[in-house]
């Protein structure tokens, strides 16, 4: 399916106004996550498959659990520059 529509000023950018079947059919909804291939031709957008959340063995607290200043190496850790704060 094609469909027309009009590159508009958005700010100092430009936008797309992505609505009707361009939003309905591939089911995109605010927050949603795409990809965009850009070529000389134009744009390609492509809906990212949702990721599942990632579910670790361990917590930071069972991780940092036993860290004391003297274990943690703190002393080889860079000291920020003056700015860096």
């Amino acid at each position: 399916m094609k469909v027309q529509t009009k590159i508009q000023k958005w700010g100092n950018g430009l936008a797309i106004r992505i609505a009707g079947v361009m939003r309905d059919i591939p089911h995109f909804e605010e927050g949603t996550l795409i990809e965009v291939e850009i070529s000389e031709n134009g744009l390609e957008i492509h809906k990212l498959e949702s990721r599942k959340r990632l579910i670790l063995p361990y917590s930071e607290i069972d991780l940092l659990s036993g860290m004391t200043p003297n274990n943690a190496h703190a002393d080889i850790i860079a000291q920020p520059l003056k700015g860096e704060y």
